[in-house]
């Protein structure tokens, strides 16, 4: 599964999060194609929560145990 976002907060402006089958996962700055599209998602995560907004999934409110401040628009992709 990757994850393109988009926004402020991650190390990188633009930047894919690929995740493995064994749950192991690595960021690259950029984009990393091919991109087979799956969702669109906005996180929004202030202090310890994060707000999520995906199409596919709708909405979540997760509690993390960092703090944050981050505002990132993202695509999901196999």
């Amino acid at each position: 599964m990757k994850f393109i976002e988009f926004g402020i907060g991650n190390t990188w402006l633009i930047r894919t999060e690929v995740e493995l089958k064994d749950g192991t996962e690595y960021e690259v700055k950029g984009i990393k194609g091919p991109i087979e599209f799956q969702s669109l998602y906005l996180r929004i995560w202030i202090g310890k929560t994060v707000f999520i907004f995906d199409l596919k999934d709708g909405f979540k409110k997760v509690k993390k145990n960092r703090k944050e401040y981050k505002l990132i628009f993202g695509i999901v992709s196999k």
